[in-house]
């Protein structure tokens, strides 16, 4: 079984509301009929938007969601049929093969079949930095930043997706795509976001952490974060 995620882009003239119940209308059944395993739409809409200032945008246009589905075989004459898919309901998308590690699995809010996942979920697009060659970007990243970003942050899902390559043309280079969730409160509360409500010395010695972890094997002009509203709609082990 592969992995295949989907970045996806609206039209300007469609609201984000709009576009997130059209995409999850048309989308996700269509991806099961055609055989997926698996699938999970993110979506950055209306109940995301008091997190607007966690967004980093260096990617233009901005990314407004994506489309993870798992199926039998990524190769194009099995996939084509799912770009299509995609492709009839997005404006514009790219889509990477991509392997799946998860840190951390939702089991506070676990996610309901089609329901929006409590909180939200943070998805970043990473560039790796030309100071570093793909093996020392992963033992940065894999041996050394998880532990600090699990001990630093009240996320309660933290899925690190490596990118094999582009499947489609033109698509943006991105080397990973991170995906965290996070309880409500840590759209507007730095404090939640970092584990120290009420802790103000923890509050800036996990900022520092993080901030300084980061910077080891992230450029900062580079990176694409984006709040979404997290949708599984089925589980891949279901």
């Amino acid at each position: 079984m592969e992995k295949v995620v989907y970045v996806l882009w609206r039209e300007t003239q469609t609201s984000p509301d709009q576009w997130s119940r059209t995409v999850r209308a048309k989308l996700a059944d269509k991806l099961l009929s055609l055989g997926a395993h698996g699938v999970q739409i993110n979506v950055a809409d209306a109940d995301v938007e008091p997190a607007a200032a966690l967004r980093q945008a260096n990617t233009l246009p901005k990314i407004d969601g994506s489309v993870a589905i798992w199926i039998d075989s990524a190769v194009p004459m099995f996939r084509q049929p799912y770009d299509d898919a995609v492709r009839a309901v997005v404006p514009h998308m790219a889509a990477y093969l991509v392997t799946e590690s998860q840190p951390i699995r939702n089991t506070r809010f676990p996610a309901k079949p089609g329901e929006r996942t409590s909180g939200f979920s943070q998805l970043a697009f990473l560039k790796r930095p030309p100071r570093l060659t793909h093996e020392a970007w992963l033992d940065v990243w894999h041996n050394h930043h998880t532990r600090v970003a699990i001990d630093t942050q009240d996320n309660f899902l933290y899925v690190q997706n490596v990118v094999v390559r582009a499947l489609t043309h033109g698509a943006p280079g991105y080397d990973a795509i991170v995906e965290e969730c996070f309880p409500a409160a840590a759209m507007t509360d730095p404090r939640a976001f970092f584990d120290a409500v009420g802790d103000e010395e923890k509050f800036q010695h996990n900022v520092k952490a993080m901030r300084d972890s980061c910077a080891r094997f992230i450029d900062f002009d580079k990176i694409d974060v984006v709040p979404t509203s997290q949708y599984v709609v089925k589980a891949v082990n279901n």
